[in-house]
């Protein structure tokens, strides 16, 4: 992916990115996180409404992207299926929730966990 097409998706809006975030994950079956050195997930906590979230990206390079300047984290790779059956359980008992594919400004959309698994799931009936 070229600099410019990796621009252009970061200065999506909240909603185009979640769409963008659903269409891609579907098609490489995989959701990407960051880890920093002790494998321990990225988890972040919103200023403004002090909600606890994991920031998830469809691909590596926009994982990368989000991590640029920071020495510890590292893009890591989730199966769909393994975000189905472990992560929605483990976040949602931890009541954490998502932060779908965070934007230029920081701009994110945050969903539940189930949410976004009943969105993939309604996305993968359809494609």
């Amino acid at each position: 992916m070229s600099s410019n097409e990796l621009t252009d998706v970061l200065e999506m809006n909240g909603e185009e990115r979640y769409d963008y975030f659903l269409s891609a994950v579907l098609e490489e079956r995989d959701i990407w996180i960051l880890i920093n050195t002790d494998n321990r997930f990225l988890k972040l906590v919103s200023e403004e409404e002090g909600v606890a979230h994991v920031p998830v990206w469809p691909s590596a390079e926009f994982a990368a992207e989000y991590a640029k300047g920071s020495d510890d984290l590292t893009p890591k790779s989730i199966s769909l299926p393994d975000f189905f059956k472990k992560w929605v359980p483990g976040l949602t008992k931890d009541k954490l929730e998502v932060g779908v594919f965070p934007g230029a400004e920081g701009t994110l959309w945050i969903t539940s966990p189930e949410e976004l698994k009943r969105d993939l799931q309604e996305e993968m009936s359809s494609f």
